[in-house]
């Protein structure tokens, strides 16, 4: 079985190392150590030194290679403003602690029926979607030294 070892931002490792890829949901993009299948059908071992939250494209460095992160499709909510405006919106869910992506004219959350609820209440409309989710990381994702836990930063 692989052994993915290193994380690599995205950019910064070689493509021509590619070996394969491996699609991921937000939740198993922050882990640690997991057992995973590549897209390929490959078992691999993801084995970090650290808990981190990989990115599309981000690379997972083997022994004969890199592994490239995909962000998967997951059920979510899309919150556009309406009448309630986008950052009240923002506000409360933050209030709730959830994890948001943070978009322009909308944000997206994981799906869940009492937030949609709780969202239309305010005023605010909700549409059910399927895309990635690459949430807001928190002003201390990296920890309070402030490092990625990259390889190489």
């Amino acid at each position: 079985m692989r052994r993915a070892h290193t994380a690599l931002k995205a950019g910064a490792w070689d493509r021509d190392r590619r070996v394969g890829t491996v699609t991921l949901s937000y939740l198993e993009r922050h882990r640690r150590r997991l057992r995973l299948v590549t897209d390929q059908g490959e078992p691999l071992l993801l084995d970090l030194a650290k808990a981190m939250l990989l990115g599309e494209g981000d690379g997972l460095e083997t022994d004969d290679g890199v592994v490239e992160v995909k962000a998967a499709n997951e059920a979510l909510l899309e919150i556009r403003a309406g009448s309630a405006g986008l950052a009240r919106l923002a506000y409360h869910l933050g209030n709730r602690h959830l994890p948001i992506q943070l978009l322009d004219d909308r944000l997206l959350i994981r799906d869940d029926h009492v937030i949609a609820d709780m969202v239309r209440g305010l005023g605010g409309e909700v549409l059910a979607v399927t895309v990635p989710f690459v949430p807001e990381a928190g002003a201390y994702a990296g920890g309070h030294d402030h490092s990625s836990g990259f390889e190489d930063e």
